[in-house]
């Protein structure tokens, strides 16, 4: 697990989102998602000092050699521009984009995670992760992403046309969970696999802050009264995020006033 210390400047700021799952349910509707993105990326960047994308940014993704899913202009291009603006920004692989292969390093100067990451902030540690496959349970899963993870069995599925890879890797995702966050719910300390997972972790080692995606709730619980628990929820029905403004965390969510053209 990779581990360093960021300098945080005074009046700097870290931001955490997560399950943007671009491209669902339809073009428009993830048209529309984009756009909202975009202009939330715009309100962070004069106090941004780092930005997480913390997994499923896309709902599909699969890189070929030369060739990578058609879309995304709007938000790839906001991305460019503020890494060229000098914002680091770190990306997670999930369990709906972790075919990423290195196009984010290469067009973007984004490093790209594909595993938990540890790191520290004026003297706050943080466990950074998607969270798919972590914790207790879900053995089948975590059987079949090693399976999707295999070197050997992404190169057999490039030998398919990306029109047809592409396709099928959309349809399958479109039949799993629509992730409607009505139906979701927190589970409580037993039941929750990744609060499972970060108790574990507390036991090798103190960290203030277990920050993850994938579950689609908007969550923070505390674990101790000095560590907590996050879960950043979902850009479908939350528009949530997190910042660490040097001493404390907090789960926001982006409500920009809408104004009428005159």
């Amino acid at each position: 697990m990779l581990s360093w210390i960021m300098q945080l400047p005074a009046g700097k700021k870290i931001y955490f989102a997560s399950d943007f799952h671009l491209g669902i349910p339809d073009k428009a509707t993830s048209r529309k998602r984009e756009q909202l993105l975009c202009r939330w990326l715009d309100t962070i960047r004069e106090d941004a000092e780092c930005l997480f994308l913390v997994g499923d940014i896309f709902d599909v993704w699969f890189e070929y050699k030369n060739v990578i899913p058609k879309g995304y202009t709007r938000f790839l291009g906001k991305l460019a521009e503020l890494s060229d603006a000098g914002l680091r920004i770190e990306a997670f692989t999930g369990n709906h984009d972790l075919w990423m292969r290195g196009y984010f390093e290469e067009e973007l100067n984004i490093k790209v995670h594909h595993q938990p990451l540890e790191f520290e902030a004026r003297g706050k540690r943080f466990l950074v992760a998607h969270g798919d496959g972590l914790g207790p349970g879900d053995h089948g899963y975590k059987l079949l992403k090693n399976v999707l993870r295999n070197p050997f069995a992404q190169w057999l599925y490039r030998r398919l046309h990306p029109d047809t890879g592409v396709g099928v890797a959309n349809y399958f995702s479109r039949k799993g969970p629509k992730h409607v966050n009505s139906e979701k719910q927190f589970l409580g300390e037993e039941k929750e696999w990744l609060i499972l997972y970060s108790k574990e972790k507390l036991k090798e080692k103190h960290y203030d802050y277990f920050i993850f995606g994938h579950r689609h709730l908007a969550v923070v619980h505390p674990l101790s009264e000095q560590s907590l628990y996050v879960n950043l929820g979902d850009w479908i029905s939350f528009n949530s995020y997190a910042v660490f403004d040097g001493t404390q965390l907090e789960l926001k969510y982006f409500a920009p006033q809408t104004v009428n053209p005159e």
